[in-house]
């Protein structure tokens, strides 16, 4: 009985160590607020065993792995992730040389204005996208990825028969997480990335590239620009999409009205037989810009409902503020 215990005792550490692993390896890539990483767990091994393994397997996840030779987050935040391990080994165990030998490798290394960032997907492989350390960068929000795409990614690796071998088109596709998810996962047939800053155009090619995504892959994809206030019926017809999706794109009032007429011009003019569906997934920024969206949206004769239903969380980001999908119909 003893003997059973102790297996049973001995493998939940085994577990939890694992999903701590995990914890700091998806953050690290997906460069997380420092602050929301597992260090109680690290400060608790170190004071009971008084030795550097769980660190060393950290690095071996982290700043060691593959992954970040191929697509480094920033030098800063790796300095940072490095100093915060440093500073709880320094109280914990005997300094492992690996750790300060990867501090070295970082010290020196300049700012710049982008930097990688990696989000890993359930089967283990990564989406890896170049995305601007600025929020705000050449007059557009595009440049990096939003709650609401990381949310939508998520509810596609929830919902991959809802993309299996169907055409999808996404509005403001900026950087491209939730597409190229959904490439990597849910096995569409066609693929149409669309944005209309040149810029984010660009970054946008050069990530769906990263990924070894091209018109003669499976699935083939497209990056088209797709300006909302001049988009053709011709335009949509040609695209023939049978799914629709765009995530956080109702934060500007000033573009809501333009995007209302694209959205109810896709239900009215699409292919004969095919109705697409619309998904919107949204961050509520601001309650008044988001509830003059729907406004405009009944007023165009177009009716929505909200998807209700949690996903699984296979992305760190922040949660705290409100994200809401919603499915549109005539």
């Amino acid at each position: 009985m003893e003997h059973s215990e102790h297996n049973q005792t001995s493998g939940m550490k085994s577990v939890n160590q694992a999903d701590i692993l995990r914890d700091f390896q998806v953050s690290f890539f997906a460069m997380s607020r420092l602050v929301s990483l597992p260090w109680t767990y690290l400060e608790k091994d170190l004071e009971s065993h008084k030795s550097s393994d769980l660190i060393s397997e950290i690095l071996k996840q982290t700043c060691l792995h593959s992954l970040c030779r191929k697509f480094p987050p920033s030098a800063k935040y790796r300095k940072l992730f490095l100093s915060e391990i440093i500073r709880r080994e320094a109280a914990g165990c005997d300094p492992l040389d690996e750790l300060y030998d990867a501090l070295a490798e970082v010290v020196g290394a300049e700012d710049t204005t982008e930097c990688y960032k990696s989000y890993l997907l359930p089967s283990g492989d990564a989406v890896s996208l170049l995305e601007n350390v600025a929020l705000i960068s050449d007059g557009t929000t595009g440049l990096v990825t939003w709650e609401a795409a990381l949310y939508l990614a998520e509810w596609a690796l929830d919902h991959q028969q809802a993309f299996t071998g169907r055409t999808v088109l996404e509005l403001g596709s900026g950087v491209g997480l939730t597409g190229i998810t959904i490439c990597r996962s849910c096995s569409p047939e066609r693929f149409v990335f669309s944005d209309c800053h040149p810029r984010v155009l660009q970054k946008l090619r050069n990530n769906v590239q990263l990924n070894g995504l091209t018109e003669q892959t499976s699935p083939a994809v497209s990056v088209e620009e797709m300006d909302w206030t001049i988009a053709t019926e011709e335009q949509i017809k040609q695209i023939g999409a049978s799914i629709v999706i765009a995530a956080d794109v109702v934060y500007d009032p000033d573009v809501v009205g333009s995007l209302v007429k694209l959205l109810s011009k896709i239900m009215r003019c699409s292919s004969p037989g095919v109705r697409p569906e619309v998904l919107i997934c949204s961050t509520i920024r601001n309650q008044e810009t988001y509830s003059g969206f729907k406004q405009q949206l009944e007023k165009a004769g177009v009716s929505h409902e909200v998807m209700t239903g949690a996903v699984r969380h296979m992305f760190p980001y922040n949660r705290v503020s409100a994200i809401e999908m919603i499915k549109l119909y005539r």
